[in-house]
């Protein structure tokens, strides 16, 4: 279990460092109905990613075993082919960066954050999880890592729960933060949410480059 563990952290971190849901999340902490849309957001974002991650995990576990000389072709192809995707959705992000003296623009959702309900932040949240690009593909090759890892039925859930919690730990961590003391955190979300809205691409550029390339180097390893 250790093993999927380790090599299903780097991914987990390419969820976790998302600015787009980050600034969701502050956006929806600094509304007026702070407590009820974040935890809804929280929810549907913990449960995307849990859903994603699991779904992979079981159609991985149909791949062919290990061939008699350890190389696993179909797992690696698959490993290179999201490789491949994140490295093309790294470049998409590049040239789409704000040139200089540009504002950055955020997706028109984000001006209506303020008045959306619970059951809206709690959908937001999964949609955001489980079908953006980039979390879909970094959730897939956690859960081809997983699926084909041998693990007991119970090692798979334990190796689950960790992943989510790591990759949802920028989103977790903000919002119960802002509960307990939302008086001291009020103007550092706002700055922070800031930050990410100006670095956003630079951000996701490199961050997927990285994974890009980790993912494809699984892939080649498992040839």
């Amino acid at each position: 279990m250790g093993p999927a563990i380790g090599q299903v952290l780097p991914l987990a971190l390419g969820i976790a460092i998302s600015p787009v849901p980050i600034i969701a999340a502050v956006l929806m902490l600094l509304s007026p109905k702070a407590r009820m849309t974040s935890v809804g957001f929280l929810v549907g974002w913990v449960l995307g990613i849990v859903v994603a991650t699991t779904v992979f995990v079981l159609l991985s576990q149909v791949l062919p075993d290990e061939t008699e000389s350890g190389s696993r072709p179909i797992l690696g192809t698959i490993q290179i082919v999201l490789g491949a995707g994140l490295l093309a959705l790294a470049l998409r992000q590049w040239q789409g960066r704000p040139r200089p003296g540009d504002e950055p623009r955020l997706p028109k959702w984000m001006h209506t954050v303020d008045r959306i309900s619970f059951g809206g932040a709690l959908g937001l949240g999964a949609l955001l999880a489980a079908v953006n690009p980039k979390n879909l593909l970094l959730a897939a090759s956690a859960g081809a890592t997983i699926g084909t890892a041998g693990l007991a039925t119970g090692e798979v859930a334990v190796t689950v729960t960790v992943f989510t919690l790591l990759a949802a730990c920028t989103v977790l961590i903000p919002v119960i933060g802002y509960l307990v003391a939302f008086a001291r955190l009020a103007v550092p979300m706002d700055a922070l949410r800031v930050w990410l809205s100006r670095e956003n691409a630079v951000i996701m550029t490199v961050l997927l480059l990285v994974l890009g390339i980790v993912v494809i180097g699984k892939g080649i390893g498992s040839l």
